[in-house]
């Protein structure tokens, strides 16, 4: 006789009707809408521009459970039929879906694999071993623009300091960051957009150029070790080609929008700017708080339904397209207490702004590092900082699930 645990659940649960996704929109402010989500419909059906729709996890215990669920796979051919509806079919062609074959689209076995090859690079005591190289990396890039009273403080800081580090890190060309970094841009551009698909291919090239580069003229870098594992048939092609998108490209995006939107917080809330000037030890702490006061990461990559499933009272049919929203996640006040309000002596443990579960962001000791030595640097030496643009005039990218400023202006009393 059949077991009933494993009969298909019964759609009486709650299935709510789709409503516009805000997130198309990136002028809107997303956490009233994650606020109002999490009273009244914690799992709700929204739907994007080319009728896509997916469930998106608004609450703290939801989100873990959904980010370490074995039933949510991050393969992209169980949503096979919706994404083919809805006009998205391209991006499981075998060249799209080529450059994306990474440990972060994969599940076990590969994922463990695959993750294994690159996990001794970013062990916290590795990281913290390139502290010093990211202050030297820091001061330069202030040194360029301090004497000046001004910045575009993301074109001249946030985004290339990381963008540097992980260049280094994989051996790619120093001159190359702002190439990458303007493929990375519309990377992140949500899935359907054509320049999404053109990023992806345009990167896959780049980085076949370096990968052949290092075949022929190995260094001591993560690229040539890559190319190495390749070499001893432990990465597929694709693999070593996807598993080199995904440090460059996530890299420094993590990194990047986390300086961008902490520096912007702590500017909003001049006590809090204070407190961190008089106390930079607590740098370490405000760094988590920034992570989870405004997430970079909005919402996790898109995960795929193998099974019917239910998400806190919500029915989730087989072949569904679940999110989950991490910045919603972290102002959970079930969580947090007075989770609406930046507070840098929080010290808030276990907040998902790097994920959970298997998925849990490699690069996450890397990313602190960078960040404290980022407010570091800036408290000491620009500790005037303020935005040089009423804030209700800044915008963001329009991304598939980035948080990302497109701009902050900041002026200073300038240095000599």
């Amino acid at each position: 006789m059949p077991d009933p645990a494993d009969a298909p659940l019964a759609p009486t649960l709650e299935q709510p009707d789709p409503e516009p996704d805000f997130m198309e929109d990136p002028s809107i402010d997303p956490h009233p809408h994650y606020a109002r989500l999490r009273v009244h419909c914690p799992v709700p059906q929204l739907i994007d521009g080319h009728g896509l729709t997916r469930f998106v996890v608004t609450r703290y215990e939801d989100a873990k459970a959904a980010l370490n669920d074995p039933r949510l796979s991050r393969n992209a051919r169980y949503a096979e039929r919706m994404l083919v509806a809805a006009g998205m079919g391209a991006l499981l062609d075998d060249d799209v879906a080529a450059a994306n074959h990474n440990m972060l689209s994969a599940d076990p076995p590969d994922h463990t694999r695959l993750r294994r090859l690159v996990a001794a690079e970013f062990t916290p005591r590795r990281c913290e071993a390139l502290r010093p190289r990211v202050q030297e990396i820091a001061d330069e890039l202030i040194s360029a623009f301090e004497g000046t009273g001004e910045t575009e403080f993301m074109h001249d800081f946030a985004n290339p300091l990381p963008a540097l580090v992980i260049a280094e890190l994989l051996g790619v060309p120093r001159e190359d960051k702002d190439r990458f970094r303007t493929l990375s841009n519309d990377y992140m551009r949500p899935w359907g957009d054509p320049r999404q698909v053109e990023a992806t291919a345009a990167l896959a090239a780049y980085l076949a150029q370096q990968i052949q580069a290092k075949r022929e003229r190995p260094g001591d870098d993560l690229l040539s070790d890559l190319v190495s594992s390749r070499a001893e048939d432990r990465l597929t092609e694709d693999e070593l080609r996807g598993t080199a998108l995904l440090l460059l490209v996530a890299g420094h995006e993590t990194t990047a929008n986390l300086v961008g939107n902490g520096l912007l917080a702590l500017l909003q809330r001049p006590d809090q700017h204070g407190l961190l000037r008089e106390r930079p030890e607590l740098i370490p702490e405000a760094v988590e708080e920034f992570l989870r006061y405004d997430s970079p990461v909005e919402r996790a990559p898109d995960r795929y339904a193998t099974q019917d499933t239910e998400i806190d009272g919500t029915f989730i049919p087989a072949g569904s397209i679940v999110q989950v929203a991490i910045s919603s996640a972290n102002r959970d006040a079930a969580a947090f207490n007075g989770a609406d309000t930046l507070d840098v002596t929080r010290a808030p443990r276990g907040h998902v702004a790097f994920g959970y579960g298997i998925h849990f962001c490699l690069g996450a000791p890397l990313a602190r590092v960078e960040a404290q030595v980022a407010f570091a640097t800036l408290l000491k030496r620009l500790p005037e900082l303020e935005l040089a643009v009423p804030v209700e005039t800044l915008t963001h990218r329009q991304t598939s699930i980035i948080r990302a400023l497109e701009t902050l202006p900041l002026r200073f009393t300038p240095r000599r």
